[in-house]
């Protein structure tokens, strides 16, 4: 309980939106045990495919420190060994891309398309599927819904792992490597989590270590409120955009940065949203009537937060509720 505003948005970052410290130390120990299982999956199975350890990378939100309370699930991509494998692209969309095995690499071999040396992506994880029930605490495993993953339950954390088997190209003809995962039809898709956490990590250091905070904030809004956009890695794309312009700061008031965040994002929702990789193209698959709807809400959460805003210096008590009514039942009363 408090009468300063400051006081309750950071008693309320680090109760509600930040992951807990401990949680968080505790959850990276996990990801780096269970790696070393399924390294240790390969050595004892001759049909388990090589793995370039080298080139395993950690993804998605966790890994760009923008994940919110309550930690649901954290990502990892094992990196193959190619062993000669190659891949052809068929056309510029990403995810026309096929792996030829050679006849010499058997244990890739047995994963192919019937009648083909074309690698299938859903054989390869239902091969991991096969083995991880071999992992210490084991629960359950599935195939993720968008399958591209493979879901790892264990009874030891109240976390999942999304496991996405991956190889690692050579440089292509313009000098640039990538990651190679699956893309859900059995076939395979390009992309570079190493840019997403560059692009982060970068800007967030020019801003003076700010702008994490701010993302977190507006991604427990959009959760809380249910306003729709339903992709965080949009939604963190949005916000990476208005912070990069070249007149943005992003200061350590993360109520004056919200503001600032829904006056833009009520109109970056209206348009196209580019991957920043330059791999996906188009982020933002809403049709016309569901930005609309989308904004409609961000505008409804702006003005409110406008008046949060002129409250804080003509009724703080006022100004509590109103936060209260933006952000949640968890934001802090005044008293």
């Amino acid at each position: 309980m408090t009468k300063n505003i400051n006081t309750a948005f950071s008693n309320f970052m680090k109760n509600f939106v930040n992951l807990d410290s401990d949680r968080t130390s505790k959850a990276r120990s996990s990801r780096n045990w269970l790696i070393d299982q399924i390294n240790s999956i390969e050595s004892k199975n001759t049909d388990f495919p090589k793995l370039y350890k080298d080139k395993n990378i950690f993804f998605g939100s966790f890994a760009r420190n923008t994940k919110i309370r309550e930690l649901d699930d954290i990502d990892l991509m094992i990196c193959l060994s190619a062993n000669g494998t190659t891949y052809n692209e068929y056309s510029n969309y990403t995810n026309n891309i096929e792996l030829n095995v050679p006849d010499s690499y058997a244990t890739l071999k047995d994963l192919c398309h019937d009648n083909s040396n074309r690698l299938n992506s859903t054989k390869v994880i239902n091969r991991f599927k096969k083995y991880i029930n071999t992992v210490p605490q084991y629960s359950s495993a599935e195939i993720h819904k968008n399958m591209e993953a493979l879901t790892l339950k264990l009874s030891s954390y109240e976390w999942n792992f999304d496991i996405v088997p991956c190889f690692f190209t050579s440089e292509d003809s313009q000098g640039k490597t990538y990651y190679i995962i699956p893309d859900g039809n059995g076939y395979w898709k390009k992309t570079d989590p190493r840019i997403d956490r560059d692009n982060i990590t970068t800007l967030n250091q020019s801003l003076n270590g700010n702008l994490l905070n701010v993302i977190r904030l507006i991604k427990y809004w959009n959760r809380e409120k249910t306003i729709g956009i339903d992709s965080s890695y949009l939604l963190e794309t949005m916000l990476i955009n208005f912070y990069s312009q070249s007149n943005s700061s992003c200061g350590t008031f993360v109520d004056i940065e919200f503001v600032s965040a829904l006056y833009y994002l009520k109109s970056a929702i209206l348009n196209d949203v580019q991957d920043l990789k330059g791999i996906q193209g188009n982020l933002n698959n809403y049709n016309f009537l569901e930005r609309l709807n989308i904004s409609s809400s961000i505008e409804k959460y702006y003005n409110l937060s406008l008046k949060a805003r002129e409250y804080e210096s003509t009724d703080i008590e006022k100004c509590f509720k109103k936060w209260k009514e933006i952000l949640g039942g968890n934001f802090p009363d005044y008293e």
